[in-house]
């Protein structure tokens, strides 16, 4: 119901939010694939991805050993090509930090690109949890570490049980457009799914409170 949801939301002592799509306009992935020449054939794979049809793991493998991003490449496309923030998320981040609620992004993407994300909006490094791309000392590409919780199949819910754990929140809210976000409700005690950028239809269906507008959160607080 979508009701029990706005009552956890009003309460929230922590918000998740998932980043590609959400808190940025953008899929930050099919982005750094265009900008190495790889655009067409990834952006089939993330969709997939996105929408449950293939594992998180064999996805975002697959789409990095296609793309073989070099240091170099990664850096230049961090400076380059930043991101576009999510219309209303920045007043969002900055009603729910008057309020003294802790922001989390919780992301399949990439640390070195959500990082510059993080410090526009005021959310402290450590409060980043995200993949991490590996290079050889030449700056060749050379995977991801495969330890990080984001890597992996229901890491998004691994993430939250962890800060739970850790934090002892007990009205903890994911937001998200995609999948991996709906799956981690619970442990997540809410989850408000978003289609301000892309409508996953699979993801509008199953959520009790689906948001096009980040206004229609900052109105439920006020």
């Amino acid at each position: 119901m979508a009701s029990t949801v706005k009552a956890i939301w009003k309460k929230a002592d922590a918000v998740c939010f998932d980043v590609d799509s959400t808190v940025i306009r953008e899929e930050a992935i099919d982005k750094l694939a265009e900008f190495c020449g790889k655009g067409k054939e990834i952006q089939s794979m993330t969709s997939a991805a996105m929408s449950g049809k293939m594992s998180f793991r064999e996805s975002l493998s697959t789409r990095l050993n296609l793309i073989q991003p070099s240091m170099q490449q990664v850096q230049e496309f961090i400076r380059s090509k930043p991101p576009t923030l999510s219309v209303n998320i920045k007043k969002l981040i900055n009603c729910l930090q008057r309020r003294g609620v802790p922001i989390y992004l919780v992301s399949g993407g990439f640390r070195g690109i959500i990082g510059p994300i993080a410090l526009e909006l005021n959310i402290p490094l450590e409060n980043i949890f995200a993949n991490k791309l590996k290079f050889f000392l030449s700056g060749e590409f050379a995977g991801f570490d495969e330890n990080e919780l984001t890597s992996r199949d229901g890491g998004k819910a691994e993430v939250i049980k962890h800060l739970i754990q850790k934090f002892g929140y007990s009205n903890i809210v994911m937001i998200g457009d995609g999948n991996t976000d709906l799956e981690a409700s619970p442990p997540a005690h809410a989850f408000i799914g978003y289609g301000g950028n892309v409508v996953r239809e699979a993801v509008k269906n199953k959520s009790q409170w689906y948001v096009t507008d980040f206004q229609e959160l900052i109105d439920e607080l006020s």
